[in-house]
């Protein structure tokens, strides 16, 4: 019987995989595009439509670990992950960037995707420090940005673009801001996903949108 048994799995077991393999498909959902939108008339095929526009977060000016001015190209093209965060904070940073890691170390190879942070403590976070921070959490160049400049640009980015909740002040001498969400942007500069990046299962799921987002991009409607 024990044998009947055996030989009845050898010729099931791989005639289901290879089924399964031909006929599987992969079960992403296409995320949503978040912030606000507005309706926009246009014209197509001589007949007047309406689209919407969606909120694309802006540009920026600041400097890397290696004190070079880096722009918003550096995102060009890519899918990216945002977080504020600054390299003295003893609470939520450093579970954030442990987090980040994580990200990084999952998309390590895909030059689709890139990490970027941004101080909100730039007066004393500066390039040199923020290159020892980098190295300590082992962020590969090219792939996971640090990034310091002025304070008030910062700000105004982190509640304008990225509508961050957690924030007093408006980035002037006194104004902090201190948040534990990651952002996920797709290449049109839409945010596609809010997550706590102090909680292992939220960048569980943040992992796995960046998988859905590829497979968006892969596999246009």
């Amino acid at each position: 019987m024990k044998k009947i048994i055996f030989l009845a799995l050898i010729l099931i077991v791989p005639s289901a995989a290879y089924l399964l393999l031909q006929t599987g498909k992969n079960t992403y959902e296409k995320l949503e595009i978040l912030g606000p939108k507005e309706p926009v008339k246009k014209t197509v095929g001589g007949r007047e439509v309406v689209d919407t526009l969606y909120h694309a977060v802006g540009g920026f000016s600041l400097y890397d670990t290696d004190s070079n001015l880096v722009t918003e190209k550096i995102t060009e093209g890519k899918i990216y992950v945002a977080d504020f965060f600054f390299s003295t904070c003893k609470t939520i940073c450093p579970k954030m960037s442990n987090q980040m890691m994580r990200v990084q170390h999952t998309y390590k190879d895909d030059t689709d995707v890139a990490l970027l942070s941004f101080t909100v403590d730039p007066l004393n976070d500066t390039p040199a420090r923020l290159k020892a921070y980098a190295g300590k959490h082992k962020a590969i160049p090219g792939k996971w940005y640090f990034l310091t400049g002025d304070k008030q640009q910062i700000y105004d980015m982190a509640r304008n673009s990225y509508f961050l909740n957690a924030m007093e002040g408006n980035g002037g001498e006194d104004a902090f801001l201190h948040s534990e969400q990651f952002l996920l942007i797709d290449k049109e500069k839409h945010i596609r996903g809010i997550y706590d990046g102090t909680n292992h299962f939220e960048v569980k799921k943040l992992i796995e949108d960046i998988a859905a987002l590829q497979h968006e991009y892969a596999n246009p409607e």
